[in-house]
C-alpha cells in the first residue's frame, strides 16, 4: 500500500503541535503571570504616580518651559474624541535628539494614552492624535531625550457629558 503524500496542512498541524509541546517545557510556574504583570506592563487600575514611576523611575520631570508645546482643548464636547498636539523644541540631530513622546491622562483607568517613539531620522519632534479620556482631568505631555532627560508640561481638559462639566 502507497503512503498519503503529507499535505501542507497535515504539516502545518504537525509543527504546531511539537512547538506547542516543546514551548511548555520551557514555561515555569508563575512566567506567564510575571510577563502579564511586569514592570513594564500596565496595571488594571493603575494611579498616575504608579504609571510615571514604571516609565521613568526615579528620574526627575523637569518642567518643559518653551521645549515642549501641549495643544489640547480646554473643554472637550466628547470624551472619545480629544485632538491633541505636541511640538518639541528640542535638538534631534546625532545622540542629542527626542527619542519618546508620551501623553499621560491623570484620571483614566491606565494613564497612558500613547507612547510615540523616534529616532534623529525623524527630522521633527512632533505628534499629533486624538486621545479618549474617561473624565476632567490633567493631560500631559513628556517628552524624553536620548540622554534620559524628561520634559513635561500639562493641561486641564473638562469633559463635558450631554453639556455639562464631568
Amino acid at each position: 500500500m502507497k503512503a498519503k503524500p503529507m499535505t501542507r496542512r497535515d504539516a502545518l498541524r504537525l509543527f504546531g503541535a511539537a512547538g506547542a509541546v516543546l514551548g511548555m517545557g520551557s514555561l515555569r510556574a508563575g512566567d506567564a503571570q510575571a510577563q502579564a504583570t511586569g514592570p513594564g506592563m500596565p496595571q488594571p487600575d493603575e494611579k498616575v504616580a504608579d504609571t510615571l514611576k514604571r516609565l521613568f523611575g526615579d528620574r526627575p520631570l523637569q518642567p518643559a518651559g518653551d521645549k515642549v508645546k501641549f495643544d489640547a482643548p480646554m473643554i472637550a464636547e466628547n470624551g472619545a474624541v480629544v485632538p491633541v498636539r505636541v511640538d518639541v523644541e528640542l535638538p534631534m540631530a546625532g545622540d542629542d535628539y527626542v527619542k519618546s513622546i508620551y501623553i499621560i491622562s491623570d484620571k483614566n483607568r491606565r494613564p497612558l494614552n500613547t507612547k510615540v517613539s523616534l529616532t534623529p531620522d525623524s527630522g521633527k519632534a512632533s505628534v499629533g492624535t486624538n486621545i479618549r479620556l474617561a473624565s476632567s482631568t490633567d493631560v500631559r505631555a513628556i517628552a524624553e531625550t536620548s540622554k534620559g532627560a524628561l520634559y513635561e508640561t500639562k493641561r486641564e481638559v473638562k469633559v463635558t457629558v450631554g453639556g455639562c462639566g464631568g
